[in-house]
């Protein structure tokens, strides 16, 4: 059986289990919308039999068959955009994202993405895993947050990986700058996070429908003074990586982001508050969020490895400044 045929045997577990929801955690290393589509077109059969409902409901000793299509030919531009690469070999890279770039296309841009760029310097020799539009991604990081981030460049690095990310193994450590002071200084938040009932582009943790998420957080420096608000910066540790896991679970704990446009709330401005530190927070319109590090398995030496990097200007002038007004 090749890589992209699967097959399953329903365990009482799972039992009236959606169809879709069960294929997401059977397999991991592929989306939930890729799955939809997958059952959409009829590569999904129960018992023989053909599905093409992604909420039907399985039963125990089902016998579940998957089949993953080649991906089909889209209209992608391979593009000459520059790329921070930190490490290269036959089977991954590792990107330092600039906080401007997308990872991949969707609506409204099919050709300033981290995967237009990927294309040309890799010239097509991507993981096919992920599909038409997210060849060589196993993991993402939203616009406006900085930092390292996997690309496969062979589906079986691409699977080695994502059971990596599937098994919450993967060593992630982000830099954050958010307002307030956390408390505890240090700790972990623990909550389910999925889709908002009242804004489908957001994330929320109250829904009885999401997924766990675990982060971990720890004060590194806690900023008060007479002409800035209080803030903190924060090193966060992710056991899980759900859609906007930190900025939805700082944002819940009281502690919004610094610069987030979505989960954030209006900057702080308090009598006598420094100009220079004013004009600099109304300019900063993304989230201060770094991927700082991230550490795993190496698919092919199965050595464990580990990067670093260090925070974009923007980030750094912003924290150099809040330094420098303490007190």
């Amino acid at each position: 059986m090749s890589i992209n045929e699967y097959k399953f045997e329903i365990t009482e577990e799972k039992n009236n289990t959606r169809l879709d929801s069960a294929l997401a955690i059977l397999i991991p290393e592929i989306s939930r919308t890729r799955i939809k589509n997958i059952i959409n077109e009829g590569f999904v059969k129960i018992n023989k039999i053909q599905i093409t409902q992604p909420s039907i409901k399985i039963r125990s000793s089902d016998i579940v068959e998957v089949l993953i299509p080649e991906p089909k030919e889209v209209n992608i531009t391979a593009k000459d955009i520059k790329l921070d690469i930190r490490y290269e070999d036959a089977d991954l890279l590792i990107i330092n994202k600039s906080p401007e770039m997308v990872v991949h296309p969707g609506a409204g841009n099919f050709d300033n993405t981290l995967v237009n760029a990927l294309m040309f310097h890799c010239k097509n020799k991507l993981s096919t895993i992920g599909g038409e539009l997210r060849p060589g991604i196993v993991h993402r990081i939203d616009k406006g947050t900085s930092g390292l981030l996997v690309v496969a460049k062979n589906d079986n690095a691409h699977i080695f990986l994502s059971k990596q990310f599937a098994e919450h193994t993967i060593k992630r450590i982000y830099e954050v700058l958010v307002y307030g002071r956390m408390k505890p200084s240090s700790g972990q938040i623990s909550s389910m996070i999925g889709r908002s009932k009242f804004n489908r582009k957001k994330m929320s943790i109250n829904t009885s429908r999401g997924k766990d998420a675990v982060t971990n957080y720890n004060t590194m420096e806690f900023f008060s003074g007479k002409k800035i608000p209080d803030m903190s910066f924060l090193e966060c540790r992710l056991e899980t990586g759900r859609t906007h896991q930190i900025r939805v679970h700082l944002s819940s704990h009281g502690n919004p982001i610094i610069g987030d446009q979505i989960y954030g709330k209006q900057n702080k401005f308090i009598r006598d508050i420094d100009p220079e530190f004013k004009e600099l927070l109304e300019g900063f319109k993304r989230q201060a969020l770094h991927a700082k590090s991230i550490g795993f398995i190496h698919p092919t030496t199965k050595k464990e490895i580990e990067f670093e990097c260090e925070k974009p200007k923007d980030f750094e002038n912003l924290l150099k400044t809040i330094k420098k007004l303490k007190f």
